[in-house]
């Protein structure tokens, strides 16, 4: 199974998913088991926190407010054993991270897309930027002067639905809604099974 998150601006998406059955053309059909929209995102909780000047303390206040309302989702589902659920995440977030970890000179879809990394990683790299001046994370290629003063308050999101969801390993996808609704389109269209026709 899967948690599936999407770390916005104004709000964060959480979705729980069961184990995907496949299907003879295209991809897998999605189930949904669960699914809450938090208001908070990015760009509200920096603005009442903070987003320059970082410290320790306010970032665990950042991951409090958030906690408050995934914890709720958490214990209406609840992940016993977590050794064969992970986290999925689609957001600048979790992809900044992941450029970040990989340390890149650019950023580059084709690395990030799909990537997995594991939990001592993102805690690396969230320590760094922790560490990091607003100044060092303007200079950042993967954050720049766009996500300098963001880009914690994210990492607050993301450690808040870590804490709730204690999985070994965070899958990072570059692709969200419109990818979906292409998909979607798609399988409407039987564009898989005329493919498979045309064989």
């Amino acid at each position: 199974g899967v948690i599936l998150f999407d770390i916005g601006g104004g709000s964060s998406e959480l979705v729980r998913l069961r184990p995907s059955k496949p299907t003879k053309f295209g991809p897998p059909l999605p189930e949904i088991q669960g699914w809450m929209s938090i208001p908070i995102g990015v760009v509200n909780l920096s603005e009442r926190h903070g987003g320059v000047a970082v410290t320790r303390a306010i970032y665990e206040d950042m991951i409090a407010e958030v906690s408050a309302y995934v914890d709720r989702f958490a214990a209406q589902h609840p992940m016993r054993g977590l050794s064969n659920v992970h986290l999925l995440g689609t957001s600048g977030t979790v992809t900044t991270i992941a450029g970040v970890h990989l340390e890149l000179k650019r950023y580059e879809r084709r690395y990030i897309d799909g990537c997995w990394m594991a939990n001592d990683q993102i805690s690396s790299v969230i320590d760094r930027l922790l560490a990091m001046s607003y100044e060092e994370r303007v200079a950042n290629p993967c954050i720049g002067s766009e996500r300098a003063d963001l880009v914690l308050a994210g990492c607050a999101i993301l450690e808040a639905i870590r804490r709730a969801f204690p999985c070994q390993r965070v899958r990072v996808a570059d692709r969200g809604l419109r990818e979906g609704m292409l998909v979607q389109l798609m399988r409407a269209d039987n564009v898989w099974r005329a493919a498979a026709g045309a064989q």
